[in-house]
């Protein structure tokens, strides 16, 4: 197999497996569907990550049996943590629905993940799309494990940021959450709560920010449980909000009450931690309309940080 970054591969013929093509029922497998659609969509170029070198051969043989012309195989290296394991949404978060939530600009994030494995040339590292296209060559593609560094993003976010009018950033801010449609969502939840409009920032900031600090926070952990008792339960809350994208306040609170009855907690005592897990309070409006107005991705990074603050504890 001949890969356009890595060169010539060679694979043991023993060593690939009799692969099953056509299930029982009739349908194809994804090795079978994948070469099909790609012929018929007339793909030139696989693009895809390294972990995908070992099925390329089985790849390659189908093309060949049909008799169809191959396209040039280019397999990328795989993101990492800082502290260089796999990228996973477990330590990061993947969706890009969580980078417009914090105020990731477009811009920012294209230029960000065009230097994970790519290099624009020299040092520089800030560079418009259109300037990528120009400019860019798989020879500057590098086999080196890149970072997945969301310090770098933010730093880089911050260069465009500056770069904006004050006029074109107070768009920038509306479009985000600062907007109508986002404060009428909020409003509602904190107008039986403040006296003052100088009450508003303090009262809704949460609703505002990314990351929260749990550090010094006793009220995450309920009263005769301990931290592995409630990074465990956190976790099972993470893996119902990772298995559904509805955000329906009623359906969610339904199934987290079923989740307390079914560990043994008191409700009371998992929907404070959530409270103070989502919003860093003991007080809020209703929890779960608040997630619902935090958003689904905030919410999921807001937990998997509670769960790793309760692990250092």
């Amino acid at each position: 197999v001949h890969d356009r970054l890595r060169g010539d591969l060679a694979f043991q013929n023993a060593l690939i497996d009799d692969q099953i093509l056509l299930k029982s029922d009739g349908f194809p497998t994804y090795h079978l569907a994948n070469v099909v659609d790609d012929h018929l969509m007339r793909i030139t170029h696989v693009i895809r990550a390294e972990e995908w070198i070992s099925s390329t051969p089985k790849h390659v043989l189908l093309y060949e049996a049909f008799g169809w012309e191959m396209p040039e195989w280019i397999h990328m290296p795989l993101l990492r943590n800082p502290d260089g394991s796999k990228i996973s949404k477990r330590k990061q978060p993947v969706s890009i629905d969580y980078y417009r939530d914090i105020g990731i600009l477009p811009e920012a994030l294209r230029n960000f993940l065009a230097l994970m494995g790519w290099s624009f040339g020299g040092d520089r590292e800030k560079f418009t799309l259109e300037e990528m296209i120009q400019e860019f060559s798989w020879e500057r593609v590098n086999l080196g494990a890149p970072v997945f560094d969301l310090e770098k993003l933010a730093w880089l976010n911050g260069t465009y940021i500056r770069d904006l009018s004050p006029e074109e950033l107070l768009r920038r801010l509306r479009d985000w959450r600062l907007g109508d449609e986002f404060l009428l969502n909020v409003i509602p939840l904190v107008q039986e709560r403040i006296r003052r409009l100088d009450e508003f920032v303090p009262a809704t900031s949460f609703f505002l920010t990314g990351d929260l600090d749990y550090r010094g926070v006793p009220e995450l952990v309920p009263k005769n449980r301990t931290p592995a008792e409630t990074a465990k339960i956190l976790g099972e809350v993470l893996e119902i909000l990772d298995a559904t994208r509805d955000t329906d306040p009623e359906a969610l609170e339904a199934r987290l009450r079923a989740l307390a009855d079914e560990r043994g907690w008191k409700t009371r005592e998992l929907f404070m931690t959530l409270r103070v897990t989502v919003t860093g309070r003991t007080a809020s409006p209703p929890l779960f309309d608040t997630m619902r107005v935090v958003g689904r991705e905030i919410t999921r990074r807001r937990l998997r940080q509670a769960i790793a603050a309760l692990k250092d504890a």
